[in-house]
């Protein structure tokens, strides 16, 4: 080798180096700059400064407790009991809570020298520890107080609207109603609502105890007031779960017995005609590259609101993307073993059947499996939107803003039917296809 050809070479060398450097150099530095544009483009600075942390910690303590409600209407000055503030939670007559006594002046005691007392005329004294009391009195749609100008942040005040909170409780008045909320661990009423004979009661005395209703054996009695609870539901939500678990189940195996004849004809090594392998091919590419949510949406159009909406969706997405794993793994089949089948005299139908489909099985079963585990939390979201399952319930518990109890509990199955799911799936997984040590 000359010294030109070493010169050309260390010339090659330093130059690829250089290439190398900044090459490193530029992959960071854009990265850097595409998190800068997001810092501002999605506005982080004002993001952090809306943020209302009081609110996350109501939403937090209202996903593992409960509030009574104590009202007072206004107009007619009845009072009532509730939990959550529901009929369906409302206290028998002549019952309410031991921490509200008194008659003619009604004491709500929230704990740690909190109270709050109910007094004729549509007035209401606030008691708080550290600060001046409070008098407030209902006047048509107006609150008049004697609350000062520069109020804590705890206190709410105008004209219409007062709201009060502290960590005991909290107090809202409006010239219709009156409310403290008391708020108490756990999801009360979950097992046995407040008319029920078997609230209050331990499960000792459910399972040995005597009979508690005259009409019912405890168990049978117990089971059949909790099944039919009017707050939680229970009897509605195993439905619903069922209806999600249905809409995943139909759509994903519907999808698959659409999608293996299909897939058929868009291999190359199957389908000859190549004008028909484009045709198929671009079929896939359209239904799923449509997401499922917005087949949601336009199905619910044309066919209304429902399961099985939801089910099309998921089956029309699903459809494309099997057409195309099913036409990959087609495409990979071992031809020695087609031959064999052929040799024996078998007809094309017959060589698919016992040379091609007893390969592709251990993929096909594999990304069924998987897709009806991932279709179970989809469809989950897309019963939101078409009216069924669990994903409905979720939603209206959203919605309303005040039993995120509900929601948390809600969550709660809805992860446990994944988790479900993904058991089953390798469970089935192992029977079907077997397991590698």
């Amino acid at each position: 080798m000359t010294a030109t050809d070493l010169s050309m070479a260390k010339h090659t060398a330093d130059r690829q180096f250089a290439r190398k450097r900044l090459v490193g150099f530029a992959i960071p530095a854009v990265i850097a700059v595409y998190l800068a544009y997001i810092f501002f483009a999605f506005d982080l600075p004002g993001l952090a400064q809306r943020a209302n942390l009081e609110n996350a910690v109501t939403l937090a303590s209202d996903s593992w407790s409960h509030k009574v409600h104590v009202t007072r209407d206004n107009r007619s000055g009845e009072i009532t009991y509730a939990v959550e503030g529901e009929r369906k939670g409302r206290y028998p007559d002549g019952t309410r809570p031991d921490w509200v006594s008194g008659d003619d002046v009604l004491t709500i005691d929230l704990g740690s020298g909190h109270l709050v007392r109910y007094l004729p005329d549509n007035r209401t004294e606030i008691d708080i520890p550290g600060f001046p009391p409070i008098e407030a009195r209902a006047e048509g749609r107006r609150v008049v107080t004697n609350l000062p100008e520069d109020l804590p942040d705890w206190i709410s005040a105008s004209d219409r609207r007062v709201g009060i909170t502290t960590p005991e409780g909290r107090v809202t008045l409006t010239g219709a109603r009156t409310e403290v909320f008391n708020y108490f661990p756990g999801w009360e009423l979950f097992w046995f609502t407040l008319d029920s004979p078997y609230h209050g009661q331990g499960v000792g005395q459910i399972l040995f105890g005597a009979r508690i209703d005259p009409a019912r054996a405890n168990i049978t009695g117990a089971l059949s007031d909790w099944w039919n609870n009017a707050m939680w539901r229970h009897k509605d939500v195993a439905w619903a779960i069922g209806e999600t678990i249905l809409m995943a189940f139909l759509g994903t195996m519907g999808a698959a017995m659409l999608a293996l004849p299909l897939a058929f004809l868009a291999a190359r090594r199957f389908s000859p005609i190549m004008l028909l392998r484009a045709a198929t091919r671009r079929l896939f590419d359209f239904v799923r590259g449509v997401d499922a949510l917005i087949w949601t949406v336009v199905l619910a159009r044309a066919f209304g609101p429902g399961p099985l909406t939801g089910t099309l969706a998921i089956l029309i997405t699903d459809t494309g993307t099997f057409g195309k794993i099913f036409s990959e793994a087609l495409e990979n089949v071992d031809q020695k073993q087609i031959e064999g089948v052929a040799s024996t005299g078998a007809k094309p139908l017959q060589r698919y059947r016992f040379g091609v489909i007893p390969q592709v099985v251990p993929v096909l079963l594999a990304q069924i499996l998987y897709f009806l585990e991932s279709n179970t939390r989809s469809a989950t979201i897309i019963g939101a939107i078409t009216g069924g399952g669990i994903g409905l319930m979720l939603t209206q518990a959203i919605q309303t803003q005040k039993d995120w109890e509900e929601v948390a509990y809600y969550i709660v199955l809805i992860i446990a039917m994944v988790m479900f799911m993904d058991w089953f799936s390798g469970w089935l997984r192992g029977k079907l296809i077997g397991r590698k040590d």
